[in-house]
């Protein structure tokens, strides 16, 4: 799978941000095809295919904020990270804290980047650019489990 194939599940209730990177995605020209939920109960009935998600495709990263209503990001990362079958997936947090602490935490729980969200709409863009090419061109992934028959 070319990382132009590649699913790209966010994670993202302010809707601000979310047009930022489905813009980047259109105008950019980025590999992936990008996937939106607003909620972290989304999110893992996504990543379950439960319900209205019964047929959504398994991403091959997943951008994830980590204030979310209802299920928080954290707690969708430790879903994440604690089932063998979802476990491989990366899972770049996306957050606007500068807080070492709140940046310890998502490495704890097994995130595989953080990236603090520039504030500058262009910076912002250029960041979600650098995340799409390292990721979904560079970077070697696991082979989806749909692709060789487990987790």
């Amino acid at each position: 799978m070319t990382g132009a194939d590649a699913d790209v599940l966010l994670v993202e209730d302010n809707h601000g941000d979310v047009r930022l990177i489905e813009r980047a995605f259109e105008t950019r020209d980025l590999p992936g095809r990008l996937h939106v939920v607003q909620t972290g109960d989304e999110a893992l009935d996504w990543l379950a295919r439960r319900g209205e998600y019964g047929d959504a495709p398994r991403p091959r990263i997943v951008l994830l904020d980590l204030n979310l209503p209802a299920t928080s990001g954290s707690a969708v990362l430790e879903a994440i990270k604690g089932d063998p079958d979802l476990r491989r997936i990366p899972v770049v947090v996306l957050t606007s804290s500068q807080s070492e602490d709140d940046l310890l935490d998502a490495y704890r729980a097994h995130a595989n980047a953080c990236l603090i969200k520039p504030v500058d709409p262009d910076a912002f863009a250029d960041a979600i650019e650098a995340f799409t090419d390292f990721w979904l061109s560079t970077a070697s992934l696991p082979p989806a489990p749909d692709a060789d028959g487990g987790g």
